[in-house]
């Protein structure tokens, strides 16, 4: 009887044990669960998919602070930039290849690809949930430049949604990541986030506005604004150990920010500048960055405090 027990308890279903932050592969994409609710989704493989993006983004009551669009088309969205899809990374000139503007939507010779090459691990937790993947940068006929190996870490907390994000760039080519404003780290936020809705972009010394922080360099960026009657808001932290740091920020007033260490001769609109950097053969870059999602203004949601710490223990 006891064997007879012990069959029946082999044959009963398995189910992964319960946890705040759940990570889950599919075949397209790897979508995340905070407290059985969903947080993002990213997307890595398929004919719509050139670059690998987030979308969209929650905030822990469970609106959505990036825009629809292209994913989803929806009444009054706006329709500017369809490469902007939710977070991604890329840069806009890697030996005169595009990644950042690779999209479906556009047809050029110059447009990179970025490709996974491999799922390396998903890991659910009680407080936090890990990912880890590898993409390859490669040009129009399949050459890769450049191997990306991306950490991401997401952190379960009752108020906030925070991302910690890796990036180890290798080179595989000679690759030159050219001086263009075109880049890097970036998030798309909605709509009614941004200035053109009443939001407002701050930086971490107060500066508020594209006109005063586009092109400049701070440690963090915050974009907040209105999502269905709820202030929200968005933080980019900048590790201080990044190359760069602080980084200047591609920021604007329909809803773009983005960290980008590269476009010196835009920001400063001087082309005798050069923010142009070569990653040698099996040389490599690393970018790490926080994105913090949360209620109200950065002030009320103490967004130094969180960079502070931030910055003092990663």
């Amino acid at each position: 009887m006891r064997w007879l027990l012990a069959l029946g308890l082999l044959a009963l279903p398995t189910f992964p044990s319960a946890a705040q932050v759940n990570v889950i592969r599919h075949d397209d994409r790897i979508s995340v669960e905070i407290d059985g609710k969903p947080f993002t989704e990213l997307f890595v493989k398929g004919k719509d998919v050139m670059k690998p993006y987030f979308h969209p983004l929650r905030s822990a009551s469970g609106k959505i602070v990036t825009r629809l669009f292209p994913m989803k088309v929806v009444e009054g969205e706006s329709h500017d930039h369809p490469h902007h899809r939710g977070l991604w990374f890329a840069h806009g000139d890697v030996n005169g290849y595009d990644f950042w503007s690779a999209d479906p939507s556009r047809s050029s010779p110059k447009l990179g690809r970025i490709v996974l090459e491999k799922v390396v691990e998903t890991k659910s937790g009680k407080k936090q949930g890990r990912l880890r993947v590898r993409f390859a940068w490669q040009a129009p006929d399949g050459t890769v430049l450049v191997r990306e190996d991306r950490t991401v870490v997401f952190r379960a907390d009752p108020k906030l949604r925070i991302l910690d994000l890796d990036f180890v760039l290798t080179g595989v080519k000679k690759a030159h990541f050219g001086d263009t404003k075109e880049g890097t780290f970036a998030i798309r936020i909605a709509d009614s986030m941004n200035e053109r809705h009443g939001g407002t972009l701050i930086s971490s010394t107060g500066a508020k506005g594209e006109k005063n922080i586009w092109g400049k360099r701070f440690p963090w960026v915050d974009y907040y604004g209105r999502v269905d009657g709820e202030t929200v808001g968005i933080a980019i932290f900048d590790h201080p150990e990044n190359p760069g740091h602080p980084t200047h920020w591609h920021a604007r007033g329909y809803g773009l920010f983005a960290a980008n260490i590269f476009g010196l001769h835009d920001f400063y609109h001087d082309k005798s500048l050069d923010g142009g950097r070569t990653l040698a053969p099996g040389a490599q870059w690393r970018f790490r960055y926080r994105v913090v999602i949360h209620p109200g203004d950065p002030s009320s949601a103490g967004i130094a405090a969180l960079y502070a710490k931030y910055a003092r223990h990663q």
